[in-house]
């Protein structure tokens, strides 16, 4: 396939988020069930956020969150099945890396489940330290410490939230 006509678009935006749904329906396992509301919160929070387009049609998708200096993670990278195999998943993965907030971070980060070989040949390594994660099942409320709590904790150490 002739991919010279694909652009890649840095523009927020740009993205048409039913499009984006419909992908992540289509081509993962892990965001089949995310609703629109849910990825614009996402994509407002995350920089740099990379499209892909064949014309008017999202055929790719990553984002990142970062200081930009000691760490970043990469989110959600998909491509469309139709376009997988093309050199798009690198290209795609590379203007993340190649971002002003993620080009002089320290370590970044990202997690997969069975492309791990994808991601090594772009230069990244497995990594067997201790990684940790607190679930918030619920996703609607906030984590575990209530308001109450919080406050008391704050008090016991002279420290006040303004």
């Amino acid at each position: 396939m002739d991919c010279r006509h694909i652009q890649f678009c840095v523009q927020k935006s740009a993205i048409d988020l039913c499009q984006l749904q419909k992908l992540f329906k289509l081509a993962t396992f892990w965001a089949r069930e995310r609703k629109i509301e849910d990825l614009e919160i996402a994509i407002n929070n995350s920089n740099p956020v990379v499209s892909v387009w064949d014309k008017e049609r999202i055929i790719g998708f990553a984002r990142a969150t970062s200081d930009g200096i000691y760490r970043a993670t990469i989110w959600d990278v998909v491509i469309h099945p139709d376009y997988q195999k093309l050199g798009l998943g690198r290209k795609l993965v590379e203007t993340v890396l190649s971002h002003p907030l993620v080009n002089r971070v320290e370590r970044v980060y990202l997690m997969t489940t069975y492309q791990q070989k994808f991601y090594e040949r772009i230069g990244f390594e497995e990594n067997q330290t201790t990684t940790m994660v607190l679930s918030n099942s619920s996703g609607a409320s906030p984590l575990p410490i209530p308001e109450q709590q919080l406050q008391q904790v704050l008090e016991e150490s002279n420290t006040a939230i303004v």
